[in-house]
């Protein structure tokens, strides 16, 4: 993984596995009397070799490649300027409303959001709201079915890993029950310890590493979901020539009131609530309110 400049740095990401791992270390070390039983390669390369196998078993190569990409953004921090958007909505709005398109296209070009300009681009072609509407939202159903299908695959694999952290228990009980032959106790106990310690990888892995993968990119998923839609919001209202203090208003609202939605768990609940507000509260009539 290339070195990531300080101030991108996602520190939550790094101190969550630093001290997770810190705090394992210092347990096993506080309570067991030789700290070396808990070190068991073969039950590691069970859990880690049969976790990424299956993975491959189960996806395509071509979304496995998406997974490097997907796990270098858990250690980024992403800014999502939803004030910088609706600023640069606005002053699309004005310039719009003064018929100047040749600095809208010089607005275009100091524009960063891709899904931005393109709503922009449409609205100056004189495309339909509703087809711009149409094309905008399978923009984000597409981007949401990517990052989620990124999401899955961390997911599926944090199910792997205790399972195949079992089937490595599984093959220390039966070097165990070859060991009670003998009636050697030192030998059956550390075979049966060498069987526990790959359930503890299996679940360690699962449960510091991989769900906490796919909830961090879900939750970015959720944020970026949400930004998009406050953009769709103002490209409407830019096709339908509102005021830009009416857009302004209206953008902050929304951002205001979908705040909290950033944190729920359900994305397709953000979407049907917009779809709702949508036809249940049109335009004019909120702009008759104002």
């Amino acid at each position: 993984m290339a070195l990531i400049p300080r101030k991108d740095l996602n520190s939550s990401t790094l101190v969550g596995i630093v001290t997770g791992m810190v705090l394992i270390i210092l347990s096993v070390l506080l309570s067991a009397e030789e700290p070396g039983v808990f070190l068991n390669l073969p039950g590691l390369l069970i859990v880690i070799g049969g976790t990424i196998a299956a993975t491959f078993i189960s996806y395509p190569m071509k979304e496995l490649r998406q997974v490097y990409r997907s796990f270098r953004v858990i250690w980024r921090h992403h800014d999502f300027p939803v004030d910088r958007e609706i600023e640069e909505i606005v002053r699309v709005s004005i310039l719009l409303g003064h018929g100047k398109l040749a600095a809208i296209e010089d607005a275009m070009a100091r524009i960063n959001n891709p899904f931005l300009r393109t709503g922009i681009q449409l609205v100056i072609d004189r495309i339909p709201t509703s087809d711009i509407d149409a094309l905008l939202k399978w923009r984000i159903f597409k981007l949401r079915r990517q990052e989620w299908g990124e999401a899955q695959v961390f997911r599926s694999m944090a199910t792997f890993a205790p399972a195949f952290g079992m089937a490595g228990t599984l093959l220390g009980l039966v070097n165990m029950l070859q060991a009670m032959d003998g009636a050697d106790f030192k030998v059956i106990g550390l075979n049966l310890g060498i069987a526990l310690t790959t359930t503890l990888y299996g679940i360690i892995l699962a449960n510091l590493l991989l769900k906490p993968v796919a909830i961090k990119l879900e939750r970015r998923t959720e944020q970026r979901v949400m930004l998009m839609y406050m953009v769709l919001e103002g490209i409407s209202m830019l096709g339908q020539k509102r005021s830009p203090s009416f857009i302004r208003e209206t953008l902050n609202s929304f951002v205001a009131q979908y705040e909290d939605e950033i944190h729920s768990p359900s994305l397709e609940e953000i979407e049907e609530r917009v779809e709702a507000e949508t036809v249940e509260v049109p335009p004019p009539e909120r702009e008759e309110r104002r």
